[in-house]
C-alpha cells in the first residue's frame, strides 16, 4: 500500500507558475501509474494528467495542454506537476493518485489518492 502526500500548492495571480510536487511512501512507487486531478468547489474530481511507470508516456486534459507537465522521479518516490499559464478555471484541490492501468483518466480507477493542496488562481 502506497501513501501519497501533495505540497507546493498556494495563491497565484492569474498567467503565473506553480509546481506542485507528490511524495510517496509506503510502496514501490515504480509499479504504479500515476496521475493528477483536481477538484473545484462544487465540481466533480477531474482528470489533469498522468504518467506512466517509467516516466516515459504522459497524457492530458485538453483544458491543460501545453501549460502543464506531468514528470516523476522514481529515485526520490516523487510525482511532479509544473503548471504555467495559470487561469482563475484552474483554481482547485490537486489530488495525486497512484493505479495500475496506464491511460484511465476516471478518478475510479485509480487505487490511491492523496489529501490534497490547494491552488488558487486570482489577482
Amino acid at each position: 500500500q502506497v501513501q501519497l502526500e501533495e505540497s507546493g500548492g498556494g495563491l497565484v495571480q492569474p498567467g503565473g507558475s506553480l509546481r506542485l510536487s507528490c511524495a510517496a511512501s509506503g510502496g514501490a512507487f515504480g509499479d504504479y501509474v500515476m496521475a493528477w486531478f483536481r477538484q473545484a468547489p462544487g465540481k466533480e474530481r477531474e482528470f489533469v494528467a498522468t504518467v506512466n511507470w517509467i516516466g516515459f508516456v504522459t497524457a492530458y486534459a485538453d483544458s491543460v495542454k501545453g501549460r502543464f507537465t506531468i514528470s516523476r522521479d522514481n529515485g526520490e518516490n516523487r510525482l511532479y506537476l509544473q503548471m504555467n499559464s495559470l487561469k482563475p478555471e484552474d483554481t482547485a484541490v490537486y489530488y495525486c493518485a497512484a493505479g495500475s492501468w496506464y491511460g484511465a483518466r476516471k478518478f475510479q480507477d485509480y487505487e490511491y489518492f492523496g489529501q490534497g493542496t490547494q491552488v488558487t488562481v486570482s489577482s
